[in-house]
């Protein structure tokens, strides 16, 4: 059942994964399942660039880098992390947003269909087993630097993704009942 997927849903962390490569029938099918989330007006703002092999070790590389530039103390341990995670990702998606040029809809229902498609990419890793986890660090601002975007096009993340041994945490939730007023 979708909900059980639903409940199941981790944010599985790069530290946590394994070296066990991901296919890239898996990965193309993660996106199939990205492309199907709604927007509104059928804009379909959703753009990916798969980042694997030594592209992952390149883009660990600029984020350091770019955060070495730009901090006026910068800590070699998030320096260092920021280097390692990629690499320790079985793939990296940079998750991006192609603005419709005719702004024909405001901006944040882009971003939300764009959230969408990840969610759906991030369900559908669940299903199969894969770990992910969604990371928006103040450095994306710096991504087109990295990435050749298009004019109306930015990024809103990285969606890390590897195979992970340990057992994802239970989660918590309030209950909806606090959260809901029925009128």
């Amino acid at each position: 059942m979708i909900f059980d997927i639903i409940k199941n849903r981790r944010s599985i962390f790069p530290a946590q994964y394994n070296t066990k490569p991901i296919a890239k029938k898996s990965i193309k099918k993660i996106l199939e399942a990205a492309n199907w989330a709604p927007s509104h007006k059928k804009t379909e703002p959703w753009r990916f660039k798969v980042l694997q092999g030594e592209k992952k070790a390149e883009l660990g590389e600029f984020l350091s880098n770019t955060y070495i530039d730009i901090t006026e103390n910068p800590k070699q341990i998030k320096s260092k992390k920021l280097i390692e995670n990629p690499k320790k990702a079985g793939a990296v998606i940079a998750i991006c947003m192609q603005r419709d040029p005719l702004e024909s809809i405001p901006e944040w229902e882009e971003v939300a269909a764009v959230a969408m498609a990840v969610q759906n990419m991030w369900l559908c890793c669940t299903e199969m087993g894969i770990g992910s986890y969604w990371s928006s660090p103040g450095l994306i601002k710096y991504m087109d630097e990295f990435f050749d975007l298009n004019e109306g096009e930015k990024c809103l993340g990285f969606f890390y993704m590897g195979y992970s041994d340990e057992e994802p945490v239970e989660a918590v939730r309030k209950p909806i009942n606090d959260k809901v007023e029925w009128l």
